[in-house]
């Protein structure tokens, strides 16, 4: 079998790594990839989507999966380019991608549907945001288009909500698009991916990942600082309300519209004192809590993936180890505002019972790994209880050294304290 994942970060490292380790021992190729992922894989030439469809024609591809998010809804959609091709993708068209693509259409199709989620009014302008928010804080305020997971701004004050909003309405940082000012909801944040095929779906390992740059969750809202997974994070009753009152009703409003999905899916989910709501979709696995729950997955998720995007759901080929995985990403000097490139990585050929996922690294023409991004890497291990996942997980975190290093020592003990 022959596979291309698409995509370049961390997410994807873990993903080409959990295929390379399915049984059929498939040929894996990536674009456009990164210098760890061709450790791996092999890169695909081609210089943007058109022409990556046609390299995979022309080298008989059996499964395009889609990792990066921006490529499902470019041009005229990575999914619907491979349909008319006859190419077999495990990821949503681009029309069904509007539930991350757009936050004003997410939110729609929410309220359509009756699945619980925060209030919220659509502007279009400064002054109309101001308006909406009232004075009223805490709020959300969300940008409608996609942005790289920046585009959310949690307002506990004038000052926050009038700085973002600069951003967004007069230096325009993520281009052109409307504004979501959202009632603000409390309570511990879960994510949840399913594989979805057509009217049927999977629950994967759940997590919870940790945004904000700084310990005790404060500073900037970064991509991701760290997460945790495990089967045990919710409990089962929880699990299963998650289930009947978001995730099923999901799968039953995108066949209703008539949204086909074949793909991963992820739910951001706020569990609110008046139950689970839903905070935003993502059209595929979350990053960092990727890199969290692969390690937890075995058997054949290659076939898993090929069998859902030709239109079979088959969990038998898939197992989910009961406990628990904890990710602790790296960053590099001025992350999450700036990134800083070049500075020399020691400890990366360290070896144990753990994992290192590469992020944004690149290697030099000696063979020395350097940074090359905002997050750098992710050390991530698993074991039976959390306790022991989250030591190895920071022990091999602190084997690693570069210029400007930073990193949160609380990943997968904050927010379980007894």
């Amino acid at each position: 079998m022959k596979i291309l994942v698409v995509g370049k970060g961390g997410r994807e490292h873990a993903l080409v790594r959990a295929l390379s380790e399915s049984p059929g021992k498939p040929e894996l190729f990536c674009f456009p990839g990164s210098d760890a992922i061709f450790e791996i894989a092999k890169p695909a030439a081609a210089d943007g989507l058109e022409s990556l469809v046609s390299w995979m024609v022309e080298n008989s591809i059996d499964l395009c999966v889609a990792g990066e998010e921006s490529y499902l809804v470019k041009n005229e959609g990575l999914a619907n380019l491979c349909v008319k091709n006859g190419i077999p993708c495990w990821g949503p068209p681009k029309e069904s991608a509007q539930l991350e693509a757009s936050k004003e259409f997410a939110k729609e199709f929410l309220i359509r549907h009756g699945i619980p989620t925060a209030r919220a009014t659509t502007v279009a302008t400064l002054e109309d945001a101001v308006t909406a928010i009232n004075g009223e804080y805490p709020t959300v305020l969300k940008f409608d288009g996609l942005a790289a997971g920046k585009g959310v701004a949690v307002c506990p004050d004038e000052e926050t909500a009038t700085a973002f909003l600069d951003e967004i309405f007069t230096r325009k940082r993520f281009g052109p698009g409307r504004l979501l000012v959202e009632q603000c909801l409390t309570g511990p944040e879960v994510s949840i991916f399913a594989a979805v095929v057509d009217d049927g779906c999977l629950i994967f390992t759940p997590a919870r990942d940790y945004k904000r740059a700084f310990e005790d969750d404060l500073g900037p809202n970064t991509g991701g600082m760290g997460a945790v997974a495990s089967r045990q994070l919710l409990p089962e009753e929880m699990l299963t309300r998650i289930n009947e009152e978001i995730v099923q009703p999901t799968v039953a409003g995108l066949n209703k519209d008539g949204l086909p999905y074949r793909g991963f899916l992820y739910f951001g989910l706020m569990l609110t004192p008046d139950g689970p709501q839903v905070i935003e979709y993502n059209c595929r696995f979350g990053d960092p809590e990727c890199q969290a729950v692969m390690p937890l997955v075995s058997g054949d998720l290659a076939g898993f993936c090929l069998a859902g995007a030709n239109g079979e759901l088959k969990p038998d080929l898939i197992s989910f180890d009961d406990g628990w995985s904890v990710c602790v990403v790296l960053a590099s000097f001025g992350y999450p505002e700036s990134s800083h490139s070049g500075d020399e990585i020691l400890g990366i050929e360290s070896t144990g019972d753990f994992r290192f996922y590469h992020a944004g690294t690149r290697k030099t023409a000696n063979g020395k790994w350097e940074t090359n991004g905002g997050r750098v890497l992710a050390a991530v291990a698993s074991a039976p209880t959390r306790e022991k996942a989250v030591k190895k997980a920071h022990q091999a975190a602190d084997s690693i050294c570069f210029d400007g290093l930073q990193r949160r020592n609380d990943i997968g003990i904050l927010h379980f304290e007894k």
